[in-house]
């Protein structure tokens, strides 16, 4: 087995623990060179075989959504060792390693800030002194992106309305025009004027812009130098309900390493219930759905709440980590500088404690590990086996394996191997991303998430008509789940991507049976404990559609083509510029 650095790291985050007022972002970290060869926490797999089977399949996501792995979590022993699994897979495939000083591993620095609840808070105040507080998962959950203060808190400051909390000039829109922000509270409504008019003519129309992304709405807020930025929940324009919320952003929260520390983002950043919004905006004499409807509207203002005042307070532990996305790179036999690349993201949510449930006498915890079963045991086991089918037979181009971490936590693992790339980016001829797949057997089609794309597209095409299927779009433009995988980190560096997921037309069933699986997994199981691996899954589309996405990869591998982005794609500037294209 080739080297693999581990054991140290996984001893010493064991002794990590809380910091003073302020800490060292960027610590200095004990080189692993010495360590030995750790013994796996899970065997690795016998027996599989070259070809792409559901068998397979199953053995690796069953093993990656163990407890012993406990969901995962970047940074944690448990959920680093997890990744030291997928080395040790790549290394007895056969891949040879991608990542630091011949290891499979890439280092990526990242920070956990976990907030106290107890001594944390958002509380609002209306003009005739009432107190509105706000309680924390049940209708509101805070944090920072500041890493260098373990206590931070913002003054009474002023709130405002500023709608979708967008500054697009290609739209021609300014939901911050004409006003200062320094130092005020700012209440965002989730997802863009697109979504809320239907109208294919304003942004998008249906389908979510980047503007729509929470992470691009709490990076305006700071670039508009506001103290608190909040954005309103609700189900339809977020795509999920408030329980992925409670979950998502409750516990240690992660970033990578952020070299000002974080002073450039807004004290607070924060999500409340529309029931919540609907409070504060009556406290202040305004109407939540009157203000709301006026913000899909070109030309909207910010409106002030008046009055109305919020302020809060974070007290939270820093804890400087280590975690690793890990890669495996088969050389290519006549341009081994080109490189076809596959990801898929290894973490998932980690263990959660939680509160004692059950009947009075009962001694009965709630499952709190987060196992991550389709989200993204699916990914990282298709990952795996299409490197292991590759590996048996010679290519032209090199193909490269790369599962990140820190997908969860915003991207930030395949948006660290962005900025500190292994191989240049321009030398990335394309790339296939793979992320929660359903196991809903076998369908008619595959469903491309960002339809309209690239030429990927049409390989792809090609080959489902030898499978007697068709590619639709995605049926859900509105969740903005081009933006929500780890294939926009390369995307918007120029590189083409694609990004296909199961189908839903079921050949036992249709439609309505594809459709109420994937309803189930959202309502129940989506960023919840409940996404556990089952004996009883039905692998077999699983099985067609890696075959599909292997055979996409293994055509660019073997030809001198460069697929390329449609024209008028958002990327093709940034391709052209990277390739010195005019």
């Amino acid at each position: 087995m080739k080297k693999l650095f581990l054991a140290a790291s996984l001893l010493a985050l064991t002794a990590c623990g809380e910091k003073a007022a302020t800490v060292d972002t960027a610590p200095e970290t004990e080189t692993n060179e010495a360590a030995a060869t750790p013994e796996l926490l899970m065997p690795l797999p016998e027996g599989t075989v070259a070809d792409i089977t559901a068998d397979d399949l199953a053995v690796r996501i069953k093993t990656l959504a163990d407890d012993t792995f406990e969901g995962r979590g970047p940074g944690t022993p448990t959920g680093e060792a997890a990744a030291e699994w997928i080395a040790a897979e790549m290394d007895r495939i056969g891949l040879e390693p991608g990542g630091d000083n011949g290891s499979y591993l890439q280092e990526v620095k990242m920070v956990n800030q976990t907030i106290d609840p107890s001594k944390s808070y958002l509380n609002f105040t209306s003009e005739d002194g009432t107190e509105i507080p706000t309680t924390l998962k049940d209708d509101a959950v805070i944090w920072t992106k500041r890493q260098n203060a373990t206590e931070l808190s913002f003054d009474p400051s002023d709130v405002v309305f500023v709608g979708y909390g967008a500054v697009a000039p290609e739209y021609d829109w300014n939901d911050y025009d004409g006003q200062d922000f320094t130092g005020k509270t700012v209440i965002i409504l989730v997802n863009d004027p697109g979504f809320a008019t239907q109208d294919p003519d304003l942004f998008k129309g249906k389908a979510m812009t980047y503007y729509g992304r929470w992470t691009y709405k709490y990076e305006e807020a700071a670039r508009q130098h506001a103290a608190a930025a909040i954005v309103v929940h609700e189900t339809a324009p977020a795509a999920y309900g408030w329980d992925v919320v409670a979950n998502s952003w409750s516990g240690a929260q992660s970033d990578l390493v952020r070299a000002n520390g974080g002073e450039d983002r807004t004290t607070m950043e924060a999500w409340i219930t529309r029931d919540k919004a609907e409070e504060l905006f009556k406290a202040a004499g305004l109407d939540y759905e009157t203000l709301k409807n006026a913000a899909k509207e070109r030309g909207f203002k910010p409106v002030p709440l008046t009055g109305l005042k919020a302020e809060g307070a974070i007290t939270q532990k820093i804890e400087p980590l280590t975690s690793h996305n890990v890669i495996g790179v088969l050389p290519g036999q006549t341009t081994p500088d080109e490189y076809v690349l596959y990801t898929a993201h290894w973490d998932h949510l980690g263990k959660k404690s939680g509160e004692k449930t059950g009947a009075p006498g009962e001694d009965f915890y709630q499952d709190q590990i987060f196992n991550g079963a389709v989200d993204n045991a699916t990914g990282a086991a298709a990952l795996l086996e299409i490197a292991e089918a590759m590996a048996a037979q010679p290519l032209d181009r090199s193909v490269m394996f790369l599962s990140v971490t820190l997908e969860e936590s915003g991207l930030l693992g395949s948006e660290y191997f962005a900025q500190h790339p292994t191989v240049p980016l321009n030398k990335i001829v394309a790339g296939i991303n793979m992320d929660g797949s359903l196991p809903v057997g076998r369908t008619h089609d595959m469903v491309v998430v960002g339809y309209g794309a690239s030429e990927l597209e049409d390989m792809l095409i090609d080959y489902l008509e030898t499978q007697n299927r068709v590619v639709k779009p995605d049926p859900k433009p509105e969740a903005g789940s081009f933006y929500r995988s780890d294939h926009i980190s390369l995307a918007k560096r120029g590189v083409p991507m694609l990004y296909a997921d199961g189908g839903e037309d079921k050949l036992d069933g249709g439609i309505a049976a594809g459709k109420a699986i994937a309803q189930a997994y959202n309502e129940q199981r989506y960023h919840k404990p409940m996404d556990e691996y089952s004996d009883d899954w039905d692998l077999s589309g699983n099985e067609e559609d890696v075959t599909a996405l292997f055979e996409v990869g293994k055509a660019i591998a073997q030809s001198d083509k460069w697929p390329t982005w449609y024209e008028g794609n958002e990327f093709e500037a940034a391709r052209k510029a990277s390739l010195g294209e005019e």
